[in-house]
This record gives C-alpha cells, sequence and structure tokens, in this order.
C-alpha cells in the first residue's frame, strides 16, 4: 500500500511539472483596456482598425511561385491597438504581423506570405486577425488564378 502510495505522489508530480506552457509569443491580456461592459456602450475609446484595403487580387501566379501582399492600416481610435493573432485559412499561407501596440494615429503592417505550392487554378484564403477593437475579428482576404505552366504546353 505505501509503495502505490509513493508512486501516486511521484506520478502527479511528474505530470504537473510537465503541463508548463510556454506562451511568450502571446501577449498578456493586462494591457488590453476595453471598456465595453455591460453598462457601458461607449466605443470612443477603443483602438479602431481602418484599412486601405481588405482584399487583394495576385492575379495570374505561376504553380510553385510564393508571392506577398502587405495590407496597411491605421490606428483611427482612442487607444493603443493590439493585434493578439492573426490564422490563416490554408496552411499555404502565413500572415506576419507586429507585435508591439500600436497608438492611436500610428500605421501597421500585416503582411500575407502565399505559396502557390501544389496548387492549381483559383484560389481565395482569408486571414483571421484578432485584435483589443470593436470589432475584435477582422477578415483579410486574397484570390489568385494558379496556373501550371507545363501542364499548358499541348
Amino acid at each position: 500500500m505505501e509503495k502505490l502510495f509513493i508512486l501516486l505522489l511521484f506520478s502527479t508530480i511528474l505530470f504537473s511539472c510537465n503541463n508548463s506552457n510556454n506562451n511568450s509569443d502571446k501577449i498578456s491580456t493586462d494591457i488590453v483596456n476595453n471598456p465595453i461592459t455591460k453598462d457601458n456602450d461607449d466605443t470612443s475609446s477603443l483602438p479602431v482598425f481602418k484599412f486601405k484595403n481588405t482584399d487583394h487580387d495576385f492575379g495570374i501566379i505561376i504553380q510553385g511561385e510564393k508571392v506577398s501582399y502587405t495590407y496597411k492600416f491605421k490606428n483611427v481610435g482612442g487607444s493603443n491597438l493590439i493585434i493578439s493573432s492573426a490564422h490563416a485559412s490554408c496552411g499555404c499561407t502565413i500572415p506576419k504581423y507586429t507585435k508591439k501596440p500600436i497608438a492611436p494615429g500610428e500605421d501597421g503592417e500585416i503582411e500575407v506570405i502565399f505559396d502557390s505550392s501544389g496548387r492549381n487554378g483559383m484560389q481565395h484564403k482569408t486571414v483571421t486577425i484578432m485584435a483589443n477593437s470593436q470589432p475584435s475579428e477582422i477578415e483579410l482576404s486574397f484570390t489568385a488564378e494558379v496556373v501550371n505552366p507545363e501542364k499548358n504546353q499541348n
């Protein structure tokens, strides 16, 4: 019975020590100031994205080509804009964004890189941005027509 108790104690300690999550890429929610609550509908002090455009057409690209586009925006709100994440609809698309807060009146950029390897035909992809803005979710999109020149030579 004593051996079982020691084994259970050791297992508990072992598993609890391995549950440390490395969240060094995560932004602390302590710095997000979102004043909208049940009793407060005032959005004037929130950060606000103002994009020049939220969609892009790459046109015709050759299969295997990597192309990128930078979506430019301005924080036209009343407090720092903090992007917490950017998720692409496909593994062929990689979003890159600044991790630092963007002050009111400052410009920011979100670069999207599309790898057309293994793709063919018309492509429509999206990137979902999560931030401390209102609305908190913004969707960027792009299209591209991917052609394989080897298949087109008949």
